[in-house]
């Protein structure tokens, strides 16, 4: 398939340099060497724990902010060196749903209005844009006669209906989800993936879907990448990545999502990672899950080379090597890990 965004060592810092008074600050590394393409209809679904840099890597996709290093192409234009005409004229054909549908909307307007606004940046008439404001309140589920009502007159999922058509008004190629369900009801997030679905299958529009519901990013994704303290640990397709996860962070995140099943749910083993997730401003040498790593600690049990990290005997290379993305059990199957057949 054609790459409709590739992504190549994209990085984000932030901080670094001198206060006002003198003080070295620390320097965060939010997003820190990111590749990955994405295909026309594809979805690719990206998972982490708060703080994995999942968010800030939606946001440089659409360049809403500037990266540190790093290329960027749309639909074979370098995102990253075009100018700001050439960005206005990309900005259709790259859209963003926010988490939060409230926030998100201006409470001064009218849902109509703010369907409306993108078409009118792009010189539509009022005519022709009132008649698309009511094919996409259709096309989302909510009737015509509610485009001049304002935001806190719908209720969440009605909001976050109104975000997607804010977001699809002027058919764009790629749309960056950023959890764009996890503030609503679940009767109500099936609804809206349902029309995410719809939407897909009608314009064969692109989805970059950040979450950090697993059972959520399953339902809807082709790929799914896993982000750790801003890299991509783990990327494969969907199946691949659910039925034998190569990467311990994953295996932890996979143990957690809970069975229907309450006998199954009872007995099912839960792999924990050890602590808290760490901060991108004081990375571990290494590989940075080291340090949590149920996996390394028993392979460092059973012998071989290791050394001390924070006190425990960990396999060498864990502690010394940052461990590249390379193929683990496909072709398409890739983890950054040192030990990826050990499960």
């Amino acid at each position: 398939m054609t790459a409709l965004l590739e992504v190549e060592g994209l990085r984000k810092n932030f901080g670094g340099g001198a206060s006002l008074l003198g003080a070295k600050r620390a320097m965060t590394r939010a997003v820190d060497g990111v590749s990955f393409t994405l295909a026309a209809g594809e979805t690719l679904g990206l998972v982490g724990e708060t703080g994995s840099g999942k968010s800030t890597l939606g946001r440089l996709v659409l360049r809403l902010i500037e990266p540190s290093s790093g290329r960027l192409r749309f639909e074979g234009q370098d995102v990253l060196r075009a100018s700001a005409g050439e960005l206005r004229a990309m900005r259709p054909r790259m859209q963003m749903v926010f988490q939060d549908p409230y926030g998100s909307l201006d409470p001064r307007m009218t849902a109509g209005q703010i369907i409306a606004e993108p078409m009118k940046t792009q010189g539509m008439s009022r005519a022709e844009a009132r008649e698309r404001v009511a094919a996409l309140l259709s096309l989302v589920g909510l009737r015509a006669a509610m485009a001049g009502r304002y935001p806190h007159e719908f209720s969440g999922g009605q909001r976050q209906r109104i975000g997607i058509a804010r977001a699809i008004a002027l058919d764009p190629a790629l749309v960056v989800l950023d959890e764009p369900v996890s503030a609503l009801d679940v009767s109500v997030q099936a609804q809206i993936l349902n029309l995410l679905a719809e939407i897909q299958a009608r314009s064969s529009v692109s989805y970059l879907f950040i979450a950090h519901d697993l059972a959520v990013v399953r339902h809807v994704s082709d790929r799914v990448a896993v982000m750790y303290l801003g890299r991509i640990v783990e990327i494969a397709p969907r199946d691949a990545l659910y039925r034998t996860p190569h990467h311990p962070y994953t295996v932890s995140l996979l143990s957690a999502v809970p069975h229907a099943d309450p006998v199954r749910e009872r007995t099912r083993e839960r792999i924990r990672p050890i602590g808290e997730i760490g901060s991108a401003a004081a990375l571990p040498s290494g590989c940075r899950f080291h340090p949590r790593c149920p996996r390394a600690r028993i392979i460092a049990a059973r012998g071989g080379e290791t050394m001390a990290s924070a006190g425990t005997r960990l396999p060498q290379a864990c502690v010394t090597e940052d461990p590249a993305l390379a193929p683990a059990g496909s072709a398409q199957h890739f983890a950054a890990c040192h030990f990826p057949e050990e499960n």
